[in-house]
């Protein structure tokens, strides 16, 4: 593999021991690079490679629909690691606490950690290097061109960025290769669990909010595989067309799982790219899935306060610092919002359907949370509700795509200044009227309600 997708995080005195992949956001067995890293470390050493999870008590609000999703799919995990003979190992609690006492007692050689931009997954990281003493090495498992690549710097939009992401994908966007077996000596290992994860007592520990029900949608790698199969012989042929329209099957499905990392983006393009059939649906969607995807975590890296608003550009503060006392015609509180109680019907069916399924519609996302910032006193509690939201019912929430897409909508991140209207400033507007003229509206709220 091109070593230019790891990066060290610390130095220091390799031993004799087992070398450690510590997963947490790319959940897969398959394609996966930081797993493929580790497990070439492991064979030039000659020593046993392990797999482990740190299950933290809460991470941003996460319910248990996102818990349930994600812990089915590691189950998945677990079961794949078993067949290639390496094991893995499910560590209740926080990372800086579980990960040092679990690589001191198996003496391990070097930690391996899979990339994510966000805030907390980086404090871990540092955390755990502080506490120990052995090489401890990132690898960018999750894009295709490593973030730290394609650029140094937040970017100010696609078109800033395209240009340096098509100058790396001849470089990065390759076949991967196959996990081998790893002949892994179950006695250098100190567990207590018996060899295999107890999920059903793992799944009665949890604290989390239980409010929030599992939804019908299966998760696991297998799971991805099918919904990507499903979506290059129905839906990828109409994307460029329709894909902005919530009554077609023209997405692609494949946000929960991409968000899990229990597909890899990568093994995702290499197979849209061998579909036969219309070039502009096949850029479209790639554009979606490596520029816009990936400009997600450029942002979230190189702007700690993603999530607030401090990270709108300049000209977005401005113009909606103008326009703050301006009239709304209608405000909701954030329960009225919840429970779609607004007068909008359309609003109130997208919230309806990520209620209940744990999904909604990337067009219908966009024009959700810009109707949040016409409807609240501010701007700030605007991006608040949303995130909130978004995070709460959303299978893919907590998540780049999702803090980006938010400030998007509401703080102008990524987009250019608009003509100038009430409450919205110069931020980019959208309307009922305009979204009827895209799709059938009413098919689709007709559609939402059928739903319980």
């Amino acid at each position: 593999m091109d070593h230019q997708r790891v990066r060290p995080l610390r130095d220091g005195e390799e031993s004799s021991g087992p070398v450690v992949y510590w997963m947490s956001r790319d959940q897969r067995v398959a394609d996966n690079w930081a797993l493929l890293y580790a497990q070439e470390c492991a064979r030039k050493k000659g020593v046993p490679l392990g797999v482990v999870f740190a299950l933290v008590p809460g991470f941003l609000g996460a319910t248990l629909r996102q818990y349930d999703f994600m812990l089915r799919g590691l189950e998945e995990v677990e079961r794949s690691l078993a067949g290639h003979g390496i094991p893995f190992f499910l560590l209740p609690g926080k990372p800086q606490d579980v990960l040092p006492r679990f690589l001191g007692e198996n003496r391990a050689a070097l930690l391996v950690a899979d990339f994510s931009p966000l805030r907390i997954p980086r404090s871990w990281k540092r955390a755990v290097a502080r506490r120990i003493a052995i090489p401890f090495h990132e690898v960018d498992a999750h894009n295709i061109v490593p973030c730290w690549i394609a650029s140094p710097k937040r970017e100010f939009a696609a078109a800033t960025f395209r240009p340096k992401i098509e100058r790396w994908l001849p470089t990065f966007l390759e076949e991967i290769p196959k996990l081998r077996k790893h002949g892994s000596r179950p006695r250098a290992w100190k567990r207590t669990d018996g060899g295999r994860t107890d999920w059903d007592r793992v799944r009665g520990t949890l604290n989390v909010d239980r409010s929030v029900l599992p939804v019908d949608l299966l998760p696991g790698e297998a799971a991805a595989k099918r919904v990507l199969g499903e979506f290059l012989r129905r839906g990828l042929a109409e994307y460029a067309a329709r894909r902005n329209d919530p009554t077609a099957r023209a997405q692609s499905g494949l946000s929960p799982y991409l968000h899990f990392g229990q597909i890899s983006a990568q093994r995702v393009a290499l197979e849209v790219s061998k579909v036969g059939g219309g070039s502009d649906d096949r850029d479209a969607f790639l554009e979606e899935l490596i520029v816009r995807r990936e400009l997600s975590d450029n942002f979230c890296l190189y702007t700690p306060s993603y999530d607030s608003a401090e990270a709108f550009p300049v000209w977005a503060r401005g113009t909606l610092d103008r326009h703050r006392s301006d009239r709304r015609d209608h405000t909701y509180t954030r329960g009225e919002f919840e429970q779609g109680r607004t007068h909008d019907a359309l609003w109130n069916a997208a919230q309806k359907e990520m209620v209940v399924t744990g999904r909604m519609h990337g067009y219908l996302r966009m024009y959700w949370a810009k109707k949040i910032l016409e409807w609240s006193p501010t701007p700030e509690g605007a991006l608040r509700t949303a995130i909130y939201l978004n995070d709460r019912y959303q299978i893919d929430g907590r998540d780049p795509n999702g803090y980006t897409g938010i400030a998007w909508s509401i703080g102008g991140v990524h987009d250019r200044a608009w003509g100038e209207r009430e409450v919205f400033g110069k931020i980019r507007y959208m309307s009922f009227e305009g979204c009827r003229r895209k799709f059938d509206v009413d098919a689709y709220i007709a559609r939402v309600e059928g739903m319980s």
